[in-house]
């Protein structure tokens, strides 16, 4: 059974594939703007994945794009059931990784930081 530990990490990059694709390839909804596909999690069953997506811009925008998506998220399990060899189709949670939003914060502290101390 030592092959099946690596089956939700082959799910979530082929899940993340589909994700990235149908996002380059526009999805029609105007409330998608520009969203990258960072990562996505997959339980050990394979019922649900975590789509973490990264989107610029404000608050209201990144909130109108996760809507979008979220809504989106019924189509975009139909495009993975077409690619995945498995027998169900996880279902989707979009989330918004803040985790580039922290790193570039932390460098405008320490941007500014050096400043000072240049001043």
């Amino acid at each position: 059974m030592k092959g099946s530990s690596r089956r939700p990490e082959q799910v979530g990059e082929t899940l993340r594939q589909v994700v990235a694709d149908a996002l380059t390839r526009g999805l029609r909804d105007p409330r998608v703007g520009f969203v990258t596909v960072t990562r996505v999690e997959v339980s050990p069953d394979l019922s649900h994945a975590r789509v973490y997506v990264a989107v610029p811009g404000d608050e209201a925008g990144q909130e109108r794009s996760l809507e979008g998506l979220r809504s989106a998220s019924g189509y975009l399990r139909s495009l993975a059931a077409k690619v995945l060899t498995t027998r169900s189709v996880p279902e989707l949670h979009i989330e918004l990784d803040r985790g580039l939003q922290h790193a570039n914060r932390i460098n405008e502290l320490l941007e500014g930081l050096r400043r000072e101390e240049l001043g």
